[in-house]
């Protein structure tokens, strides 16, 4: 059976990091299992969580009053769900919402963010990482605002 470190060399966010870096990443996570339908988390809760999704599906989504939920993106397996953690205020900015069952590892943000103040190089890159994860959710969710508002087809 694989060990937490191993199995965070499958996944490209955290692959690359080096082995004593990925041993002390896993010293924060846990297996966890959702079933279809189950918010992993909801906009606004506390930010104390982000997963890496080994098998399934996640939908991020946002609440619109008009519309209900909206999906900005599907996450799979290999992909990361939640970033707020790392961030102050650390409130989460998405829902989360399992499509299918899913199985995830599962990592205490406030655990890393301890274990990034005392190894500032762990810190610099897991911040360096999380960052381009950012910036792709905010890509996702200019595309699907894109999509949503774009101008109406030209009549003719």
């Amino acid at each position: 059976m694989k060990s937490l470190a191993d199995l965070l060399a499958e996944f490209p966010l955290l692959a690359d990091l080096s082995e004593a870096q990925r041993a002390t990443v896993a010293g924060c996570g846990t297996n966890v299992v959702f079933p279809d339908g189950v918010a992993l988390f909801r906009e606004g809760d506390d930010a104390d969580t982000f997963f890496a999704v080994r098998r399934g599906a996640v939908a991020l989504e946002i609440a619109s009053p008009a519309r209900g939920p909206l999906a900005i993106e599907t996450l799979h397996e290999g992909d990361v769900v939640g970033w707020s953690w790392l961030f102050a205020p650390y409130r989460t900015r998405f829902d989360a919402r399992a499509r299918g069952e899913v199985h995830a590892i599962a990592f205490d943000g406030a655990c890393l963010r301890g274990k990034c103040e005392a190894d500032h190089e762990l810190g610099y890159e897991l911040m360096r990482r999380f960052a381009s994860v950012l910036t792709d959710r905010l890509q996702a969710t200019r595309m699907q605002l894109l999509d949503l508002y774009g101008a109406p087809a030209a009549s003719g």
